[in-house]
Parts: C-alpha cells; structure tokens; sequence
C-alpha cells in the first residue's frame, strides 16, 4: 500500500540524489578551458593549446575539475567530421584520468530560442546521443554532462521542456551519469530561483555569476556600449569611481552604472548568491557556479583581486562549488600565461593557494 505524505514531513531524498550531491561537491574549485568552443577561431580543430604542464599546473593549483565548452552546433552545422572533435575530448578525458582531475562536457553555443525549439531540440539530443554512446563507460564520478550552456532568454516554460526531453534522452542510454543544467536568459540566478525543478534525481543545477556585469565585463566589446564605461573599481569607490561612457546613455548600462554604488561590493554578491542557495535548499537539489570571473582588458588587478577573492569567498560559505571562466583566455586568473609565476601574490592569496616550502 502506497503511504501518503502529509504537508507536514519531509521526504527522504533518493540515493541518486544525495550521489549528485556528493558528486557536486567534488566539482570545487575549478576551472573552463576555454578553447574548443572558439567557433570563431577556423583553426581551432588544428591546435591542442593544453599541455602536460598545464595538467601538472591545474593539479598544483589543486583544482579539482574542468569544465570543457564545446561548439558542438557549429561544427555540425559546417559539416566538420565530429570524430576530430572527439579526438580532442578523448586526450583531455585521458589526460584527466592521468592526474585524478574530474571533467565536466559542455555543449556551447546552441541556437534553441522561442521560434525553433521544436527543430533544434532534436539537434541537441542527436549529438549528445553520441556523446553519451561514446562515453557511456566512463566512471560518473570522473565524467560529468552539462546539457547546454547559457539558454537565452526564452520562454521558461519551453526551456524546461527541452531540457526535460534532453535529459530523458540521454537518460536512454545511460541511467547513471549526473548531468548538469541551467536555466534560461543565461543561466541566470533570477531564473533558476523562478524554475521548478526536474524530475530526474541525479542533476546539479548550475547558474552563472558575473554579478555585478557593469565590472565584470567592462569594456567587453562583445557586449556592446552597456558596459562601455571602463575604469570601474571593485568595492564601489565614490573617489575613484570613473564618469559614464557617453555611448552607455540610454541603454540599461545607465542604470547599472549608478546602481553599482549599491551593487559593487562583498555583501551585495553574498546576496545574490543567497537568492540560488534558498532555491537549492527550497528543492533539496545540488547547485554549482558554473562560471564567474572577471573581464581582464580593463580592469585593473587589484580589483580583479578583490573581486575573485569575494565570489570565491561567498560560495564557500554557502557551501557552493564554483567553476572560474576561464584558465587560459581574457578572463585568466594569469599575468600572461598561466604558470605560477604569473599568479601575483595577491591572486595567490584570493584563490588559497599555499606553495609548499623548499
């Protein structure tokens, strides 16, 4: 007889779900290799630019996992032979399994919105269903899959059915790995809050963290006049705060720009990263940062600092894994490239790095 539960209690969570919990926590301190993502870059499949030093490095770091972002839709979409994509994430699985370092795929830059769910969808399932066949046999506690980086802002509804069918269609080939998914207008923490969770027991949620965008991104040209204004400070500092980027007038960087005074320091972020950990204890479901980090052309480094050394802070005390975006691009942790003697002590000191004594 199947027992009913009152409003009251509180139900036992499933082993499958306390496993995601586990497994979530061992993704800490990590960090995206951004590179096979480049589908701008036409020579991306030519270059292998990880080494074994920079294995030997990340495992110095004791960083714990990659994230790897991968432009699956692009590479499909201009015909080029997938197994030279896979032969790329086979020598960074192997070269994971070599140095105990966990790795986390990424299917990057998916063109699913509100018009072409329907025909898009299908697309994503088609290649991670060769994904998940090629991978099936790979330990679920070295080997993660997030389903899709940054849905845009689209209908929660229709993203959560997407997820769902990508989800279950994996879930056809392989019952045991822990997949990794986000919420829609790019993976932001607003939406995550505002999402109901999956039925499947063995997921971590992820949400990204560039809060507050105006430092984050200042400068970036991708973005667009928003963030135009440079120079930006982190904590907020009335004397050295520099005057609006005439190009931000009449976007919604205006409004961020005299926002930050309120935004642009420790407990603003503690705050907002409070907003996911109710939603994760609200569901009893495992999160994980899937991205922060800071634009490096424009800021200067001691607000870098400051700044990685707050997030990084504030997940810890709630208890929430964190991935860096990214190891070796404009967003580095580095003075150049990455080894630890382009760490300043400062960067050291934000993400504990301790070097052993001679």
């Amino acid at each position: 007889m199947m027992q009913c539960l009152s409003a009251k209690s509180k139900p036992i969570p499933s082993n499958e779900r306390l496993l995601a919990f586990k497994r979530a926590k061992s993704l800490n301190n990590a960090v995206s290799i951004s590179w096979l993502e480049q589908w701008w870059n036409k020579g991306v499949l030519s270059i292998n630019p990880i080494k074994k030093s920079d294995y030997e490095l990340i495992k110095k770091l004791k960083i714990t996992s990659i994230r790897l972002p991968v432009a699956f839709e692009h590479f499909e979409t201009t015909k080029i032979p997938i197994e030279k994509v896979f032969t790329h994430i086979d020598e960074v699985l192997k070269q994971c399994k070599v140095y105990d370092i966990k790795l986390i795929i990424d299917y990057h830059y998916g063109k699913i919105n509100d018009n072409n769910y329907l025909t898009e969808t299908p697309k994503v399932i088609n290649s991670w269903l060769l994904l998940t066949k090629r991978y099936k046999k790979e330990s679920p506690n070295l080997l993660f899959f997030e389903i899709y980086n940054e849905p845009p802002p689209i209908n929660p509804k229709v993203w959560k059915d997407a997820a769902y069918n990508i989800v279950t269609a994996i879930r056809k080939v392989d019952a045991k790995r822990t997949l990794i998914v986000g919420a829609s207008n790019y993976n932001s923490i607003y939406e995550l809050s505002r999402m109901e969770r999956l039925a499947d027991e063995n997921i971590i949620y992820t949400f990204h963290f560039y809060e507050p965008f105006l430092f984050t991104h200042q400068g970036a040209d991708w973005v667009g006049d928003q963030v135009a204004t440079t120079g930006i400070p982190f904590p907020y500092d009335v004397k050295n705060f520099p005057p609006m980027n005439p190009n931000v007038i009449g976007t919604w960087g205006e409004n961020n720009y005299f926002q930050y005074r309120v935004d642009g320091n420790q407990q603003s972020i503690k705050d907002k990263l409070q907003i996911v950990k109710n939603w994760s204890n609200k569901y009893y479901v495992p999160i994980i940062c899937g991205e922060y980090g800071v634009y490096r052309k424009y800021t200067d480094e001691d607000s870098r600092i400051r700044y990685i050394k707050a997030v990084r802070q504030a997940l810890k005390n709630l208890d929430i894994p964190g991935i860096h975006w990214d190891y070796n691009s404009n967003f580095s942790i580095f003075n150049g490239p990455p080894s630890v003697k382009n760490l300043s002590d400062g960067m050291k000191e934000a993400i504990d790095y301790k070097q052993a004594k001679q």
